[in-house]
């Protein structure tokens, strides 16, 4: 028992270093994140948007659990296998049953959409939920990352534009 223990400490100890030099980016204001979490469709009509919105969602794998037209509301969800099969062997070894890693990633989407005069607001956030192998929740956070709401919204302006054009 003691040399596990031994074992486990000395294998902390060699991963710690690879943690610790991680740089950090300035986090962004909320009216930043707003801004690149928000697009503007010149056409006055939100189902048009929404159904190109729904479309964008599944065309990524997200399965929409919620759309109200009424509301402008659009919840979906995306699960993915993060587990690392070495990783998990590992953490059985020296871990024991206490052992915990990252088994599946939850990404959820809601999305509210709005029309303004002759133009239809869309704004979209995400966040990642990573549960471990028990199922548990092991943390949350949103995705504040620009460039994947550019990409995001890139998809969803094609989308718009099939819808339109009614392809």
């Amino acid at each position: 028992m003691a040399c596990r223990s031994f074992v486990r400490t000395i294998w902390w100890l060699a991963l710690t270093p690879l943690f610790g030099c991680v740089a950090v980016e300035p986090a962004s204001t909320q009216l930043q994140i707003r801004e690149f979490q928000t697009r503007t469709y010149p056409v006055r009509d939100s189902k048009l948007v929404m159904k190109a919105l729904i479309n964008a969602l599944q065309d990524e794998g997200f399965i929409v659990k919620h759309a109200n037209t009424d509301l402008g509301l659009i919840s979906a969800t995306k699960e993915t296998n993060v587990e690392n099969p070495n990783f998990a062997l590992l953490m059985g070894l020296f871990g024991g049953n206490e052992a915990r890693w990252r088994k599946v990633a939850i990404v959820e989407c809601s999305a509210n959409v709005t029309e303004f005069g002759d133009e239809t607001k869309v704004r979209v956030n995400f966040q990642v939920k990573t549960l471990d192998n028990r199922g548990e929740v092991m943390d949350v956070r949103s995705v504040s990352d620009a460039e994947f709401y550019r990409q995001f919204f890139s998809k969803v302006d094609k989308s718009v534009f099939i819808q339109r054009q009614q392809l």
